[in-house]
């Protein structure tokens, strides 16, 4: 499948990376449909791609007439059903719960050809145990992006048990039609990325709890010591730290005592101190902005 030949892609959840994916898929050619029940979050994703688009005019990266056509491709739906039908591709990007993400899948499934590719951007679950409530579970993927996904390249492409060869085949050429790199992953807790990711910022959590440094130095040292583009506990923030403690408790029910939370990470969620979303993390934001001397303290 490509932009050609006009396939329709959906994407579920209209989250930060429901909006990054939406974006790529139609900015890229493709009729692109954004679904969630929740009318005001399509509404701020809508106006989010525009911004993106328009930003990209402003700064003489897109072409004023590129950015017009690629809203033009760009619709929401709050009906699952309806936007699924005929659907060539279909990713799913609600909340990381099991449950929520297999009852979204069959829901679609049933409006959509059996040879439509059904997606997760899951960054932990088990690709398996979701395509296994979809009839013909060989067309069924992960297709993990990252977050800002109009500046991050790298998809993960993940096989679970039932995923076929052509499915993957698939997969990398939407990856490469919308301008991604795409790497192949057999199923296993936490990806690569995630993984690793999870680990070090629990790992920056830890450090902050027993005081071994300010958030800001434990940031500073991960961007200044390793090149990293933002630090551990910014990173965290962005990401969401109630999406991030959901991913540490399955990591450590699958892979052990290595990813067990840290108790200020549960601490922080339970306060609502969720990252950039809430407009207070780790960080407190101001108008998406973090605040000069915002962070935690060491020992907190």
């Amino acid at each position: 499948m490509n932009a050609e030949n006009k396939g329709k892609v959906v994407v579920v959840g209209a989250g930060l990376m429901g909006t990054g994916i939406a974006h790529a898929f139609a900015s890229s050619g493709f009729e692109t449909v954004l679904v969630d029940t929740n009318s005001d979050s399509l509404k701020r994703a809508y106006a989010g791609i525009e911004k993106i688009l328009g930003d990209g005019v402003r700064l003489g990266k897109v072409e004023e007439l590129v950015a017009q056509q690629s809203m033009a491709r760009l619709s929401t739906n709050g009906d699952l059903r309806q936007a699924a039908a005929g659907a060539a591709l279909l990713i799913e990007t609600v909340s990381e719960q099991l449950a929520i993400k297999k009852a979204v899948v069959t829901e679609a499934a049933a409006m959509m050809p059996d040879d439509a590719i059904i997606a997760s951007n899951t960054s932990a679950l088990s690709v398996t145990e979701i395509a296994a409530v979809v009839p013909c579970p060989e067309r069924f993927i992960g297709m993990h992006f990252f977050n800002p996904v109009h500046k991050m390249k790298l998809v993960e492409l993940v096989r679970g048990l039932a995923t076929s060869d052509e499915t993957v085949a698939r997969a990398r050429d939407l990856c490469a039609a919308i301008n991604k790199t795409a790497i192949v992953v057999n199923e296993s807790p936490g990806l690569t990325t995630s993984r690793m990711s999870a680990l070090l910022g629990n790992e920056a959590m830890y450090m902050l709890q027993e005081g071994t440094a300010s958030a800001e130095d434990i940031d500073t040292a991960l961007r200044m010591g390793f090149n990293h583009p933002m630090g551990p506990l910014e990173l965290g923030d962005l990401t969401g730290w109630d999406t991030r403690l959901s991913v540490l408790r399955y990591l450590h029910s699958t892979l052990g005592e290595k990813f067990r939370p840290c108790p200020l990470i549960i601490k922080m969620v339970a306060a609502g101190r969720l990252g950039r979303k809430t407009g207070h993390g780790v960080y407190r934001y101001e108008d998406g902005k973090p605040v000069a001397g915002s962070g935690l303290k060491a020992g907190f």
